[in-house]
């Protein structure tokens, strides 16, 4: 059963209002509970964006578009010397 996604900014908001919560006195159980999502889904988050604020995630989005694009492009680009360099070498 697949659930629906969070933005970073709404996750960075959830990890907040847990931060609260067990401020608050209230166990990591019932404060996950509480936001509506599972334990290994808390942790999992709080493993990438813990300790983050909102612009440095909309940032860290940015940079992995970036990342992604780049390598795709340099995957393109070593495809294409490869052939090249089939075709300079004669073995069509």
């Amino acid at each position: 059963m697949a659930g629906k996604r969070s933005t970073p900014e709404q996750t960075v908001a959830k990890l907040r209002q847990v931060e609260v919560l067990t401020a608050q006195g209230k166990t990591v159980a019932e404060a996950v509970r509480a936001i509506g999502v599972t334990e290994p889904t808390y942790y999992r988050w709080r493993a990438e964006y813990g300790g983050l604020k909102l612009d440095q995630v909309k940032r860290l989005k940015q940079l992995e578009a970036e990342n992604g694009r780049l390598r795709k492009a340099v995957a393109d680009l070593t495809l294409e010397k490869l052939v090249l360099k089939e075709a300079a070498s004669g073995n069509f």
